[in-house]
């Protein structure tokens, strides 16, 4: 008897496993809020020198605020005061004429700077003056955070597979509430920096744990349903970041609010159980058939004890895995093992590179930052829609294969378009986005269902920290467009495009069991 016999006795999608998606797809609302709240928190508003503290001599009292910044500020281009620079002395005959017969020498801004608070009333540049010569450090919390979340892919991975999907989750909740709250009563630049590499060392946690869970107490029938479900919290908690930054424009309440939904998380972790496979994978087989009783009762099926004793569970279990302790190096001991780790490492490098390399290319659409967010999550919905159909049809690997190539396709054809078709570079950036997102749904979904119980938390900690690896290389591609204009994107498409390629050489998953053990992957039985 394997698992999933187990399941269709108690239904293995019924009530129980309903309740369960809910409460673990809720707190994953909270990840793209974090993930990509540098957006609106670290935004850097027009800004020019403070100017309130000249007065020379009086002088100052005798004109208006406007006459006030023409002899004290440089202007750019666009006839608007420069950012970053203000004269040494005052330029009084620029009243008189207008023009400067010689270029007066300039300073760097001496009082501070006066921002624009029409769009954020507060941001992290406007907190401690990260404009300038240290504008760089708005954008380096966010690496450090990414970070952050890198090393707790790994750690979570870890410590899931030994003490359990549960406990862990715990941990993630409470560590990713905390250090969430904290960062947004930060007083310093370099206390709000550490608060978010922890912040995003613990939000790692949920978004592995979650889905392994969830996808661990489902039949296989469902196991694409449930995939699908949990990318489309993403792209939900993508498009009330967009409200919550419109509602909310002071960056230390967009945080509590982005932190909030970790409240209900924490209040609902005691009706979370714990995952029954990884129960028996480790040799707990009166905890295991405790919540498989629960779940039958739940599902109207009856006391599981009177069709399954515990000898049968004991025989699901291998009794050589019962008292080991897994780690990544279980990743690439034995053959197929090995394998696997380097294929999927491959198209998770590949996916992950290749989504962010083309959504921090889409050239804006011409509205303000809230629209354009809330549309460019929202273009991710019906992308997911459509792998939903496609993953239980023609299967996972295919899947993988072809939005793989399908995206460097776009990207190739938008290599060629000239640049005065915009609109239809546009439609094929747009298309490209969404396709992209689509083989990132199934890349969550596949190599859940691609690695063995005992090691799926390793797996997913392990391709999780190679995907934060192309996110961090993806900004750094598109540098090289000042070396050669078409070289980023020709680098992003040969990426997708290769990496679509080794999908080819994984095995496909459609319809069959879950692997327990490594020993299942190393010598499988498929079940059709």
């Amino acid at each position: 008897m394997k698992f999933e016999n187990i399941l269709e006795d108690i239904n293995g999608f019924g009530p129980f496993q309903i309740i369960i998606i809910v409460l673990l797809c809720t707190p994953r609302i909270v990840l793209p809020c974090h993930f990509l709240l540098n957006n609106f928190i670290a935004a850097l508003p027009p800004h020019r020198c403070d100017i309130s503290s000249l007065d020379d001599g009086g002088l100052f009292r005798n004109l208006t605020q406007q006459q006030r910044l023409t002899v004290s500020l440089p202007v750019q281009d666009d006839g608007g005061p420069r950012s970053c620079e203000m004269f040494s002395e005052p330029q009084f005959q620029l009243l008189a004429n207008g023009s400067k017969l010689f270029e007066p020498t300039t300073v760097p801004c001496q009082s501070g700077w006066v921002y624009d608070n029409s769009t954020f009333s507060s941001t992290l540049a406007t907190e401690w003056d990260l404009v300038c010569d240290r504008k760089s450090l708005t954008q380096t919390t966010s690496s450090i955070f990414f970070f952050g979340v890198m090393i707790g892919s790994i750690a979570f991975g870890f410590l899931s597979d030994m003490y359990g999907r549960r406990n862990t989750l715990l941990a993630s909740y409470i560590m990713a509430g905390v250090f969430g709250f904290s960062s947004a009563f930060a007083n310093s630049y370099v206390l709000f920096a550490v608060l978010r590499f922890f912040t995003g060392f613990g939000l790692t946690g949920i978004g592995i744990n979650s889905l392994v869970l969830s996808i661990e107490w489902v039949d296989t029938d469902h196991r694409s349903f449930i995939g699908v479900i949990g990318s489309l919290s993403w792209s939900v908690g993508n498009m009330l970041l967009a409200a919550f930054a419109y509602l909310v424009n002071d960056w230390r309440s967009l945080t509590m609010t982005a932190t909030a939904p970790l409240g209900f998380a924490i209040l609902t972790w005691c009706w979370i159980p714990e995952s029954a496979r990884w129960l028996l994978a480790h040799g707990k087989v009166e905890k295991a058939k405790f919540y498989l009783d629960k779940c039958a009762r739940f599902n109207k099926r009856g006391d599981l004890s009177a069709k399954i004793q515990l000898e049968t569970l004991s025989s699901i279990e291998d009794a050589g895995n019962k008292d080991k302790n897994y780690s990544y190096l279980d990743l690439v001991k034995t053959p197929k093992m090995r394998k696997l780790t380097l294929l999927t490492g491959i198209v998770w490098y590949g996916v992950a590179s290749t989504y962010y390399g083309i959504s921090l290319n889409i050239g804006a659409l011409g509205l303000n930052i809230y629209l354009t967010h809330f549309i460019y999550a929202a273009i991710e919905v019906p992308a997911k829609l459509m792998i939903y159909c496609c993953l239980n049809v023609i299967g996972r690997r295919k899947c993988q294969v072809g939005t793989l190539l399908l995206t460097g396709l776009c990207i190739a054809i938008n290599i060629f378009l000239p640049q005065d078709m915009w609109q239809l570079r546009s439609i094929v950036a747009i298309l490209g986005k969404g396709l992209s997102e689509a083989a990132f749904t199934t890349a969550f979904l596949y190599t859940t269902e691609l690695y063995p119980t005992v090691v799926r938390q390793n797996g997913l900690g392990y391709t999780s920290f190679i995907s934060r690896l192309g996110i961090s290389v993806a900004p750094l591609i598109l540098l090289l467009e000042d070396v050669w204009t078409p070289l980023p994107q020709v680098i992003i498409c040969s990426v997708a495009s290769a990496s679509g390629l080794v999908a080819l050489l994984l095995p496909e998953t459609l319809k069959q069991r879950l692997p327990e053990t490594i020993e299942d992957v190393e010598k499988p039985l498929l079940v059709n």
